[in-house]
């Protein structure tokens, strides 16, 4: 059997391929020497990863030098750890500076943190790959977030809730799997971008997972090692009511035996990962246990789980999807958009210190398009983090092309108007990002080659919110491709246009929700629509939308501050591609294009099919520019996307021909 990291696809944007020849010219006998500063963890990594990515790139690994050798000048790449620079940047961030004499390039990469040192040195490589490594070169960068985290959905037997890309990296039958060295690549590969947190295992927190905390430590312990060596700290999920699986008869969060029960747990837990970072709950969520059934607060939960890490300095992440998910679709006045506004915005200050809010982008499920959560913005005195998903639940389970950068630039830079103009979600959010990762045991780890540029581009943006989706793209394609500017131009054009394409044939400006219930995969208009989740689109012969409005509606569009609440308020200002999850609108209802609402749906649905046809014809123009297996893989995704494209068209068009008795202007074929 072939090695699995020999595959070309294995190894994403960490091939570190020969450069080609101009800039192999440019820096043949160039970074002979490396020396480190040290003796921490890192060290071995960042001694590694330098020895792989030259000597990848250039074709001869450099000499390492014991530290104190190599003359007043030192090694032609130093990495130092200093400890008593001034720095502003903190200790994840670094300074990378190129001198040049006499034609010799010398790399200094500084840090006050080893972390610091590791991003480093993966931006000294990254640099080196693109040609931009050169004599008077001044770098400095730190993060922007603090924390930049994967949520894994991983069950210990293996399977992985909306996972779209093969069976867990960690777990198989409630162990560890056998192949470590698989763990220790991905760690590698998350640390590459920047990523520093990690929780391995599903929220939603099933018996055996439980024992994480309890009789299967040692697994816990075992990844966070592996993950440590690459600055990443262990995160676990855990049931908020893990007493009643331990003998008590009760979870309720102020009951002193329940704060004791979880204290003596953690002080357990830290004494086998004392750099533990904490835990992640899912709790009075889709029939998760919570507070609520001890008639408590959603800050009483998080605060007792707090006050049991704080001692250790571990932070307690508590997620805000919390809503009815038993509604009775005739009721009218509940919706499901305002749940967690409702819960959440009068707690605000007065959660603990170290507990953090992780709010959903939207106030929905992470649909094709829905507005940003009112929650941005609404706790100003609230830790609070930005949950993204990678794993495309809704958005073609990586089956379909659909690059999420250009939709996840949109959600940071909206401005939510907290603290007057240019309070974008990114400088709102206090404590950084967190996002439902799209791994499993594939050979490519994503399933689809092309969905790896969904997590280098979130990773990218929990590093830097304010890098553009071009600069992120450019970087991805050149990094997992190589220079070729063909393939970079006719990639960067797919990827960037293949959320809004994917938009096209699916669910219309912002009602979201067609689709087929529980794997959520494929078009089915009625499938939620008499459901008790709360995702209704409401439509009949006349009309179709949700009104949201303050005026006659739920009252969502209050929730906002003032400028965006007036925004959406009227369906003359509403962004159009939210008409129609803020206002229920007839079919004849005329776009600002002069369309009526019914063509533009009958439109866009042709229209991407078409533009599917065209991410076919761009791929097969690239045959023999990229790797054969590569290309013969995002050949049959694409096929299949296509066909799939036509089955959304047909069964959303005819489903509102059908329903309106309205036909296409165009006349083209609708099955009546």
């Amino acid at each position: 059997m072939r090695d699995i990291r020999s595959l070309r696809d294995y190894a994403c944007w960490l091939h570190y391929d020969p450069l080609k020849k101009e800039s192999w010219d440019k820096y043949q006998g160039q970074f002979e020497t490396i020396q480190v500063d040290g003796d921490g963890p890192l060290v071995e990594a960042i001694e590694e990863e330098l020895q792989r990515g030259i000597g990848g790139l250039l074709g001869t690994t450099p000499r390492l030098l014991p530290q104190g050798e190599g003359g007043p000048q030192g090694a032609a790449v130093q990495v130092i750890r200093a400890l008593d620079a001034e720095w502003t940047l903190g200790e994840e961030g670094y300074q990378l500076e190129v001198q040049e004499e006499e034609g010799s390039l010398r790399v200094v990469i500084t840090s006050p943190g080893e972390r610091g040192c590791l991003y480093g040195t993966f931006a000294f490589l990254r640099l080196l790959q693109v040609g931009e490594i050169g004599g008077g070169l001044q770098v400095t960068d730190s993060p922007k977030n603090d924390l930049r985290m994967i949520n894994h959905w991983d069950n210990l037997d293996g399977s992985v809730e909306r996972g779209y890309a093969g069976r867990s990296i960690f777990f198989e039958d409630n162990q560890l799997v056998s192949d470590l060295d698989r763990i220790r690549d991905y760690a590698r590969l998350l640390a590459s971008v920047g990523i520093n947190s990690v929780a391995v295992n599903n929220v939603n927190v099933h018996a055996a997972e439980t024992q994480l905390i309890a009789s299967r430590i040692d697994m816990a312990e075992t990844l966070a090692n592996i993950f440590r060596a690459y600055g990443i700290r262990l995160f676990l999920s855990v049931n908020y009511a893990s007493t009643l699986e331990f003998g008590l008869d009760t979870a309720d969060p102020l009951d002193e035996r329940v704060r004791t029960w979880w204290k003596n747990q953690v002080k357990l837990v830290y004494q086998r990962i004392p750099d533990l970072g904490g835990f992640l709950v899912k709790a009075d969520s889709e029939n998760r246990p919570g507070p609520f059934t001890y008639g408590r607060t959603q800050a009483d939960g998080a605060n007792m789980l707090g006050e049991a890490l704080e001692s250790f300095g571990g932070v307690l992440i508590w997620r805000c999807f919390v809503y009815n998910c038993h509604q009775d679709w005739r009721d009218t006045k509940t919706d499901r958009a305002r749940a967690a506004y409702d819960y959440f915005k009068p707690l605000d200050g007065q959660f603990r210190h170290n507990v953090i809010l992780q709010i959903k982008n939207g106030p929905m499920d992470f649909q094709v398009r829905e507005p940003v959560s009112p929650l941005f913005g609404a706790m100003e005195d609230t830790n609070q983090i930005l949950e993204l998903q990678i794993t495309q639940e809704y958005t073609g389970q990586q089956r379909h092309l659909c690059y999420l950068v250009p939709q996840w630039k949109e959600i940071l830079d909206f401005d939510t108007y907290a603290q007057g103009p240019g309070s974008t979600v990114a400088t709102v959010v206090s404590s950084g990002m967190a996002a439902v990762v799209n791994v499993g045991n594939d050979p490519n780890w994503t399933g689809h080659t092309l969905a790896q540029a969904n997590l280098y581009g979130y990773a990218r943006l929990a590093w830097d919110p304010s890098l553009s989706a071009e600069q992120i793209t450019r970087e991805w394609i050149t990094l997992t491709f190589g220079p070729c500017t063909e393939v970079l131009a006719t990639l960067s054009e797919m990827l960037l246009t293949s959320w809004e394409i994917y938009e096209n044939y699916t669910t219309p400006l912002g009602i979201g929700w067609m689709c087929n219930p529980n794997h959520h995969y494929g078009p089915n208009v009625d499938g939620y629509e008499y459901s008790k989740w709360g995702t209704y689109h409401k439509a009949n012969n006349q009309a179709i939308g949700v009104d949201r409005t303050v005026g006659n509606g739920t009252g969502f569009t209050g929730q906002y501050h003032p400028e965006n609440a007036a925004l959406y308020e009227s369906m003359e200002t509403c962004p159009e591609e939210l008409l129609l999850f803020f206002h229920r609108v007839p079919y004849t209802y005329q776009l600002k294009t002069g369309k009526t609402l019914l063509q533009h749906i009958y439109d866009s649905h042709f229209l991407g099919v078409e533009q599917v046809e065209g991410l076919l014809a761009s791929w097969r123009s690239l045959e023999g520019r990229v790797n054969e297996a590569t290309f013969g893989h995002v050949l049959a995704r694409l096929e299949e996307q296509l066909d799939h494209a036509k089955e959304w068209r047909d069964v959303i068009n005819t489903y509102f021909y059908r329903i309106s008795g309205i036909g296409d202007i165009h006349n083209r074929t609708i099955y009546a």
